[in-house]
């Protein structure tokens, strides 16, 4: 690796990408725990309803958001980006 590589700019990139990904790791999965809890998850047959699908897909989505974030910090510590 040339000398230098890990410029400031790329540094803070990262960290700000592997912050996001902690943060969305610890607090999605605590609130999913807090919709699957809430009343309006089921319905009165105890069935998934369209407000515990939609939270579970967009909490999904910030997962795999933190997830890239993580793979796109390291790509950008290791000098692929």
């Amino acid at each position: 690796m040339p000398v230098g590589i890990y410029s400031g700019g790329v540094i803070v990139l990262a960290v700000l990408l592997f912050i996001n990904a902690a943060f969305n790791a610890i607090v999605w999965p605590q609130f999913y725990k807090r919709v699957a809890r809430d009343p309006r998850a089921r319905d009165a047959e105890g069935r998934a309803t369209a407000f515990l699908t939609v939270h579970t897909i967009l909490i999904a989505l910030a997962l795999a958001l933190a997830a890239a974030s993580v793979i796109a910090g390291i790509a950008a510590l290791t000098g692929a980006l």
